[in-house]
């Protein structure tokens, strides 16, 4: 473990890293949320000193490759068979999400910087699961939603109607409101075009995205705001079918491109440290305790891992690697996609995601397939409620399944000035995640995270 930590000091400036260092902020865990934090508080002049245990980034959110690395997590006996192609070749997210076009996370790599480290691509397909078994492409816009074999012809225009509503839609010009005030419930906006329940489902979670039926009761300004980002992810760049992008080589390249950012700006990353104790005075952290060394800070983030009495399990996630040698029927050969079931559309609670990508991501090897399906647990057989999902996908050569609790803090981190990030849910797109980035950095520095004014660039770049 020590040479890893030399190796990973040494690309970070050839500066020799003392434990015993006031910082004014300390890190916990290199996945996803804690790099994202670690990258906007550096940018903001902050002294960051970011640690994980592990000796290698990501955290739950990592990438595994080789092959075998995923075979090894899994516990699984033997070589990845040579039908599977080169291991190198892989790039395998046990977390996968896609980042809208226009969605947050991307305003935040471009508010960064760190969009530099990293080259996206589009994600070909976004698909809808309906009744009766059926993957349909997610309309969008009105020609789309009149060419649509989701609906009926006179659903079609209501649903239309509804989006012709919802994109002229403005909360601060009465004259859009159709009589709807953006207070309103959605259920409100549904009533007044007559869109049927299925219509509902897919608007509500295929467009806007939302993860259960909460939304109904909510101002209706939220879901039109959702389903605005969504069109205008899918017109950000010409010729796309999905508001969906991926990074090449996997979501594991995120959290390095923002360690080399941290580096840019004066912070340390250190891999492989055990982290003995969270040091308090008087109720309030002051800093990280590491091979019998205090690095001291007023504020310390970190994921559930590292505060293990501070956190509860809200729910639990069951996920399904699936490597396969076809692209998902009904998806028009798509090299890469998702596809939402809808809870309703299958009687359950929650929403069922799938997210496909393949070597067109350089995420697998040549004409293989991974399919990572995704829900929130609802009974005592977890893998049994991806069936519906596993019947859409087709055939697998391997599959991996893990059932995770989903953790949330205790408290809010205002007392302790320990800020803790919420585990990943079920969902296979990053709004989920980018909301408590914004809620853990308003909590940690007291401001509202602003993404529009530009940044000072540090001297030399």
């Amino acid at each position: 473990g020590k040479a890893r930590s030399v190796v990973v000091i040494l690309f970070l400036g050839q500066r020799t890293i003392i434990m015993d260092e006031q910082y004014d902020a300390i890190v916990l865990g290199t996945g996803l949320k804690e790099c994202v934090l670690s990258g906007l508080l550096s940018v903001n002049g902050k002294k960051v000193l970011h640690m994980d245990r592990n000796d290698y980034y990501g955290g739950a959110s990592a990438s595994m490759t080789p092959l075998k690395k995923l075979y090894e997590k899994f516990a699984k006996d033997g070589e990845p068979p040579e039908t599977m192609g080169r291991g190198r070749d892989w790039n395998v997210d046990l977390i996968p999400k896609f980042l809208m076009a226009n969605g947050l996370l991307v305003k935040m790599l471009l508010h960064t910087d760190v969009t530099r480290y990293l080259e996206f691509k589009n994600v070909e397909g976004s698909f809808v699961w309906k009744k009766g078994g059926k993957v349909h492409k997610v309309p969008s816009t009105e020609r789309e939603a009149l060419a649509s074999s989701l609906m009926g012809i006179f659903e079609k225009r209501r649903f239309r109607n509804l989006l012709i509503f919802v994109m002229n839609y403005n909360e601060e010009d009465e004259s859009t409101w159709q009589g709807l005030k953006p207070s309103d419930p959605m259920k409100a906006a549904y009533a007044k075009y007559g869109c049927d329940g299925n219509t509902q489902d897919f608007t509500g979670h295929a467009l806007a995205l939302q993860t259960d039926e909460s939304y109904l009761e909510k101002p209706l300004i939220e879901t039109v705001k959702r389903i605005k980002l969504y069109r205008e992810s899918v017109a950000r760049y010409e010729g796309t079918k999905s508001p969906y992008l991926y990074p090449l080589y996997g979501l594991g390249e995120l959290p390095q491109g923002f360690a080399r950012l941290s580096a840019i700006y004066g912070g340390t990353y250190m891999l492989a440290k055990p982290i003995e104790e969270i040091v308090y005075e008087d109720g309030k952290v002051v800093g990280v305790k590491s091979e019998g060394e205090v690095a001291r800070a007023p504020l310390v983030i970190g994921d559930p891992s590292y505060f293990e009495d501070q956190v509860q399990e809200v729910g639990r996630v069951v996920r399904a690697i699936c490597l396969m040698d076809h692209p998902i029927p009904s998806t028009n050969n798509a090299v890469s996609c998702q596809i939402i079931i809808p809870g309703n559309q299958v009687g359950r609670k929650n929403d069922i995601y799938i997210a496909c990508v393949s070597a067109a991501h350089h995420v697998a090897a040549e004409n293989k397939f991974i399919a990572i399906c995704s829900t929130t647990v609802e009974t005592g057989a977890p893998e049994n409620e991806l069936a519906v999902a596993f019947q859409t996908i087709g055939p697998v050569l391997e599959k991996f399944v893990s059932v995770d609790p989903i953790l949330a803090p205790k408290h809010d981190g205002a007392e302790s000035r320990v800020f803790i990030t919420t585990s990943y849910d079920a969902t296979s797109h990053f709004e989920s995640t980018c909301a408590d980035i914004i809620d853990v950095y308003k909590r940690c520095t007291g401001e509202d995270l602003d993404l529009d004014t530009p940044r000072e660039k540090p001297e030399g770049q």
